[in-house]
């Protein structure tokens, strides 16, 4: 307060004192208004210009680092691709080889069975049998009179009886060739029973080659669009990433909760195994960190097993052959078993720990205690259940391999795709800072202006008048030119 009052000229009217001083200072201020006007500018350039080169790095770099994530992505979609068209011609190769090769002779077999039909067919044809020649001699002894003699009245029956015995032979002879013809026609259905099944099989295996032909087709398409480094590839690749990795979170977020369960159903046994009073690192019990191991194991095991029956390939293991890999298998479900039982003997230990603890705090209570004979079938269902969830859940988080690569490699993508973003917005940050601190550079000069105003005027009041003889409109533009280059950054 004392230096304050030793800066006013009367320190009884602090207001007038103000006053006076800022009369004082405004020539000197103008005095100073060149220098000022430059330190400003170039202060406020030293602000500027880093953040607007910061700026025209980081939108270089985010452009650099989409390039690069374009080439890793359309790299990997192309493999991607290539596995799949691959994989349809095997299968159109085993179609083929498994349905299609014996062909020419189920050719050949309904060649020679539709010839074979065609002569039965043939030999069924109804053909009448020609008149015998007796009918010859009827038609003349029909036309005999009745003359009323007894030798030719039996003449006549005898004859009748002979037509009526040889036309039951004649109609005997007909139906049995009749029914042979049918016979043979009734043989028929099988064959073409089995002509039907096979030319619908042939449909369906032509269909499945027809169907092969448009995915590989369609996999051309995309293969070809990612050889042109099209943008609708890159979208199409980038939003397939994309619900690639939303669903392989949500499916290792969904394991991660049977881990959790896991670890709960296996730590309280553990407790009682590695001691509940050690503490391992200030805080962490042992029981947590042996229960942890044990769960990280399973989930090892499962990725061994996945990565060796070729589910997966986050391992390179190209080099391995058939018999190392079955090797491979058997150990880590091995494991995977015993580590199964593990948890199966320590799901009963559990139950068993858990009805001592209820006991005893009955006893401690002063009732009478329970053991697993009092209370009966009403411990088997929980004890059931947990030895289930034991041997059950280490086979559940095996299949974690799966998700775990899809998530890896779509992750790449969504990250890359992020980080650009992330770059482009702290870009689009430091240039408006840019910006913002030239356009603060130039309002404190206009603020220092108008502290001046009244020396600018005074001169520029001057100027005018002196201007005047060698042209007004001249002066004035000399004029208008020294304050716009004093004021521009």
């Amino acid at each position: 307060m004392d230096s304050w009052q030793a800066l006013l000229i009367w320190p009884g009217n602090p207001v007038v004192s103000v006053l006076m001083l800022f009369v004082i200072a405004i020539p000197i201020l103008y005095g100073a208004r060149q220098a000022m006007h430059s330190l400003l500018h170039a202060l406020f350039r030293a602000i500027s210009n880093p953040l607007r080169l910061g700026s025209h790095w980081l939108f270089k770099t985010a452009e650099e680092l989409r390039q690069r994530n374009k080439m890793v992505l359309l790299s990997h979609g192309r493999g991607e691709i290539s596995q799949g068209i691959v994989k349809e011609f095997d299968r159109v190769t085993s179609l083929v080889q498994r349905d299609l090769h014996g062909y020419p002779a189920l050719q050949r077999k309904l060649m020679d069975e539709i010839t074979r039909i065609e002569e039965d067919f043939q030999k069924c044809g109804e053909v009448p049998p020609p008149p015998p020649e007796w009918t010859k001699a009827v038609a003349a002894i029909a036309k005999i009179k009745p003359s009323g003699d007894g030798l030719v009245e039996r003449i006549l029956e005898d004859i009748s009886d002979s037509i009526e015995e040889i036309y039951e032979k004649v109609i005997a002879e007909y139906r049995e060739s009749s029914k042979k013809r049918h016979d043979i026609l009734k043989g028929f259905m099988p064959f073409w029973r089995s002509v039907d099944q096979s030319l619908n099989r042939v449909d369906k295996n032509l269909n499945g080659l027809k169907d092969s032909a448009a995915k590989i087709d369609e996999q051309m398409e995309k293969y070809k669009q990612i050889n042109a480094n099209t943008e609708k590839a890159e979208y199409t690749l980038t939003s397939s990433a994309t619900t690639l990795f939303v669903i392989s979170l949500l499916v290792m977020l969904i394991a991660a909760g049977g881990a959790f369960v896991n670890f709960w159903l296996i730590e309280r046994p553990m407790e009682a195994m590695v001691g509940g009073s050690e503490y391992i690192y200030g805080n962490l019990q042992a029981s947590y960190l042996a229960a942890m191991v044990i769960i990280f194991f399973e989930t090892l095991m499962g990725l061994f097993l996945m990565e060796s029956l070729g589910y997966t390939h986050l391992f390179p293991l190209n080099g391995v052959n058939n018999s190392m890999r079955r090797w491979m298998v058997w150990i880590a479900f091995t494991i995977l078993l015993i580590l199964a039982g593990v948890e199966v003997a320590l799901a009963v230990m559990r139950d068993m720990i858990v009805a001592a603890d209820v006991a005893l705090k009955q006893e401690l209570a002063g009732g009478a205690a329970v053991t697993a004979a009092n209370v009966g079938w009403a411990l088997n269902i929980p004890k059931a259940a947990q030895m289930i969830l034991g041997f059950t859940l280490p086979f559940a988080l095996a299949f974690v391999a799966i998700p775990l690569e899809y998530l890896i490699h779509s992750g790449r993508t969504v990250f890359g795709a992020l980080l650009v973003l992330g770059i482009r917005g702290l870009g689009f940050t430091t240039r408006f800072l840019s910006s913002m601190t030239r356009q603060i550079g130039k309002g404190t000069e206009y603020f220092y202006d108008a502290v001046i105003f009244l020396p600018l005027i005074i001169e520029r009041v001057v100027v005018n008048h002196g201007s005047q003889p060698a042209g007004k409109s001249g002066g004035m533009a000399a004029f208008s030119k020294r304050s716009t280059g004093e004021h521009v950054l």
